[in-house]
């Protein structure tokens, strides 16, 4: 794989347009100095791996649905009516989501390793970060697969619009008039500047918009409310196995908003189907030996080097892969212990001249918007670097 140097963005610079979290613990930076470079050609087989894998995903969603496979793939049971009530209405629209993949570069063919549905981070780095890296440069910023902010702004018009012309979004929200609370824990600027990010690309789409942490916003039969006022829309960057998890009550009141239609939230409760790992299983099943999928199953793989990790869990943690002998390569440990094992087919990322490894993560708003690389070792954690990347 080939790599291009670039002259760093500041931390000053950074800071100036709310990009706080640049350094990482060790106090190295976070977003890398290089960018991967990769043809039109693989960019376009990125677009397109990720739209057909959409499709799949939705195709998958009805049968998991019809078939109540909501328990084996570790979907908490105080959510199973809220998803079933956002998936059969249009209304709930999917705003934004990232997947994960090997390959796609140096004649390696691109494999789904898992699905960001709900609460996908490097957003802001994918969206802005990477653009900012060409611009300072001096290179062509248009050369990057990544128009990740104009399709969110496109696609925040479509929760009005849903799948008719978005040139009528402003005649449909001028009767509407309905508001977005966009809402997220207090006390992490990663998960607040993002929140303000999709506020800010959703007012320069049309719409009244506020912000309120979460231990401030108020749910009751009525609605959501805010600062004494109700909204019609709720943007959430806390995910939906969390709130089941913790906060049962709350889950069972979303539900009832949800079913009474006194609000709509964002994501959907529909992407947690999406979110689990779980749900990798269903796909193999229904698209056994498909190109863009590797093995997946709740039972360990016979005679396979495999990855085995949790149907719920975040940045690497509890995650193992397992060599064919059955030995442990490397594993980490985390805070999903309790939640479900899947066991999937290893697949090598591709890799720099240090032996470090890439993983792209494809941004998608309604088709797929923007790549990114994510680099680290062998299972990517918290501490691995943000790479933007270059068309040549």
């Amino acid at each position: 794989m080939k790599l291009e140097k670039l002259e760093a963005l500041t931390n000053e610079y950074l800071e100036s347009i709310g990009f706080i979290w640049h350094t990482d613990e060790d106090k190295t930076s976070y977003i890398a100095n290089e960018v991967v470079q990769i043809t039109q050609e693989e960019a376009e087989a990125y677009y397109e791996a990720c739209n057909e894998l959409y499709d799949m995903f939705c195709e998958a969603g009805d049968y998991v649905i019809e078939n109540n496979l909501f328990h084996e793939i570790n979907i908490p049971f105080n959510l199973v009516d809220a998803i079933k009530e956002s998936w059969e209405n249009d209304v709930h629209w999917h705003l934004y989501s990232r997947f994960d993949l090997a390959g796609g570069i140096d004649g390696k063919p691109i494999k789904l390793i898992e699905f960001n549905a709900d609460t996908p981070t490097s957003l802001f780095e994918t969206a802005i970060i990477q653009w900012a890296l060409l611009k300072a440069n001096n290179l062509d910023e248009a050369s990057q697969f990544n128009n990740v902010y104009e399709a969110l702004k496109d696609n925040f018009k479509r929760i009005i619009t849903l799948d008719t012309d978005i040139e009528k979004f402003e005649e449909h929200y001028q009767e509407l008039g309905w508001k977005i609370l966009f809402s997220s824990i207090a006390g992490s600027i990663e998960d607040e500047n993002t929140t303000k990010l999709l506020q800010h690309i959703a007012a320069e789409a049309g719409f009244n918009t506020d912000f309120e942490y979460i231990d401030k916003v108020e749910f009751s039969d009525d609605g959501i409310f805010a600062k004494e006022q109700s909204f019609e829309f709720w943007f959430k960057l806390i995910p939906w196995e969390d709130i089941a998890i913790d906060e049962n009550e709350l889950a069972l009141l979303l539900t009832e908003i949800l079913e009474n239609r006194k609000a709509i939230i964002f994501n959907p409760a529909y992407t947690l189907m999406f979110q689990s790992k779980g749900f990798m299983k269903i796909l193999w099943d229904l698209y056994p030996n498909h190109p863009l999928l590797l093995e997946t199953s709740f039972e360990p793989l016979q005679d396979k080097k495999q990855v085995e990790k949790r149907c719920f869990g975040r940045e690497g943690a509890n995650t193992k892969i397992i060599n064919k002998d059955g030995t442990i390569d490397v594993e980490t440990d985390g805070a999903y212990e309790g939640h479900k094992a899947i066991y999937q087919e290893y697949v090598e990322l591709p890799k720099d001249e240090q032996g470090n490894s890439y993983q792209a993560g494809v941004f998608f708003a309604y088709e797929a918007c923007g790549l990114g690389f994510r680099r680290g070792e062998k299972i990517l954690d918290n501490m691995s670097k943000f790479v933007g990347h270059i068309i040549k």
